[in-house]
C-alpha cells in the first residue's frame, strides 16, 4: 500500500460499499490501520446492513441509512473502547458490509439416491432435485458463525453447506410423509414445505433465512423406470387376450392384401395362412374366460373335460420363410393348391432336421389324394 493510501486512510470520513458482483454476501470495507476518522459518514444501502468488529468483538450494527459516527450512535463500540467522555481521535474497528437482499435459483440435489421404503414398490432409491431462495437474516450471527474475517464472502461458500442441510433433512421429510412414490409428483408443494420446517432451526443458527424452498424433481433409477415404463405399457393394451385376438385378426388382412411374388403360390400360401390363422382365432374366442383364468392359476378348471389331443402341426418353409404351423385340414388345402410340394422344406415335432415333404409319411400321404395339376398351369 502506498504512502498516498495510508494517508488516506488515516483521514477517511466516507464508508460504503456499492455492490458490483451478484454473488457477494459479505464485503469487509478496507483501509490503512482500520482507523475511522471521528465524525465519519456511513452510507447504508437498501438491501445493506453495516457490522462493526472491534479486536474480534461483535459491536454496533446499522440498517440502511446516513449516519454520522460518534459516541452516541456507536455505543456498543463506546463501552468496548472506554470512551466515557466522547472521543476526537480516529479509532480502529473493521466494519463489514452484509447483502440483505434475497439470492434466488440456489440449486440443490442428492448427489447419491436415498434410500427409503415406499408402500407399494418396497425399498427403493429415489434422487431429487430444486432449488431455493436464501437472505442473510441476523448479520450479526452469519458473519460469527460463517464468515470470520474473510473480507469477501458469496455464496458459494456457504451453498454447500445449505445443500448438505437440505439433503440430510430430505430424507426424514420424504420417509415422515407417508407420500407413494407415484403420488410424489402431485405433493411437490407439500414435501418442500415439510422440508422447509425441517431445516428451518438449522438455518436460524447460522443467522439465514430459506425462502420459497421448491422440490422440482423426485425420479428412481433407470431399471426401475423402465419396468414402470413396461408395466404402463400393459395397462395401456388392457385385455392381453382381446388385443391378441386384433392383432392375428390384422395380420389377415396384411397377407390378404400382399398379392407376393408367387403368383398362384402366394395366393395358395395367403389363403394356408388365413385358414390356419382363423381357426386358432375361432378356439380363442370359443374359449370361456373362466377356464382361461384356471388354466393360468395353475391348473384345470374343476368340472370342465381335458383339452382335445392336438393332431398333426406342421411347419412349412414357403418362399424361404417359415409359415404354419399348419393343421392336417389345412395342410391337405396348401397341397391341393401347388403350395406344398414334395420338394418343399417341412417340419414337425419329434423330426431332427427339415426333410422334403415327399419324405415324410404323414405329409407324403396327402400327395397321393390330391389330383395332378391342370394342364398349362
Amino acid at each position: 500500500m502506498g504512502l498516498f493510501d495510508k494517508i488516506r486512510g488515516e483521514f477517511i470520513d466516507i464508508i460504503e460499499w456499492t455492490d458490483s458482483s451478484p454473488n457477494t454476501l459479505v464485503y469487509r470495507f478496507e483501509r490503512h490501520g482500520n482507523e475511522i476518522k471521528y465524525g465519519a459518514q456511513l452510507t447504508v444501502r437498501e438491501g445493506q446492513n453495516a457490522v462493526f468488529i472491534d479486536e474480534g468483538q461483535l459491536a454496533d450494527g446499522f440498517p440502511p441509512g446516513m449516519y454520522t459516527l460518534e459516541t452516541s450512535n456507536l455505543p456498543i463500540l463506546s463501552t468496548l473502547k472506554g470512551w466515557k467522555h466522547g472521543f476526537e481521535s480516529p479509532f480502529k474497528a473493521e466494519v463489514y458490509f452484509v447483502n440483505m437482499r434475497q439470492f434466488t435459483d440456489q440449486k440443490w440435489g442428492t448427489k447419491n439416491p436415498v434410500t427409503m421404503r415406499d408402500p407399494e414398490f418396497g425399498p427403493v432409491r429415489v434422487r431429487a432435485f430444486g432449488t431455493y431462495a436464501m437472505r442473510v437474516d441476523d448479520p450479526g450471527k452469519f458473519i460469527q458463525e460463517i464468515v470470520g474475517t474473510d473480507g469477501h464472502f458469496t455464496t458459494d461458500e456457504v451453498t454447500d453447506q445449505v445443500r448438505n442441510v437440505l439433503v440430510a433433512r430430505f430424507s426424514d421429510a420424504m420417509a415422515s410423509s407417508g407420500i407413494p412414490v407415484l403420488d410424489m409428483a402431485a405433493n411437490y408443494d407439500e414435501l418442500g414445505e415439510k422440508l422447509s420446517d425441517r431445516v428451518g432451526n438449522d438455518m436460524e443458527g447460522y443467522g439465514i433465512e430459506l425462502r420459497t424452498l421448491l422440490v422440482e424433481n423426485i425420479s428412481l433409477p433407470p431399471a426401475v423406470e423402465e419396468a414402470l415404463d413396461k408395466r404402463t405399457s400393459m395397462g395401456v393394451l388392457g385385455d392381453l387376450d382381446q388385443y391378441t385376438k386384433y392383432q392375428a385378426a390384422e395380420a389377415i388382412g396384411d397377407i390378404a392384401n400382399n398379392p407376393g411374388s408367387g403368383g398362384m403360390a402366394a395366393g395358395g400360401m395367403g389363403a394356408g395362412m388365413g385358414f390356419a390363422m382363423a381357426n386358432q382365432i375361432g378356439q380363442a374366442m370359443h374359449q370361456p374366460g373362466g377356464q382361461q383364468g384356471g388354466q393360468q392359476g395353475g391348473g384345470q378348471a374343476q368340472g370342465s373335460p381335458p383339452p382335445l389331443p392336438q393332431g398333426l402341426q406342421v411347419y412349412a418353409a414357403i418362399e424361404g420363410q417359415q409359415a404354419g404351423p399348419f393343421d392336417e385340414a389345412t395342410l391337405k388345402q396348401l397341397i391341393g393348391s401347388g403350395t406344398i410340394t414334395r420338394e418343399t422344406l417341412v417340419w414337425s415335432q419329434g423330426m431332427a432336421d427339415w426333410t422334403k415333404a415327399g419324405d415324410v409319411g404323414a405329409v407324403s400321404k396327402h400327395f397321393d389324394a390330391a389330383p395332378p395339376p391342370l394342364p398349362g398351369s
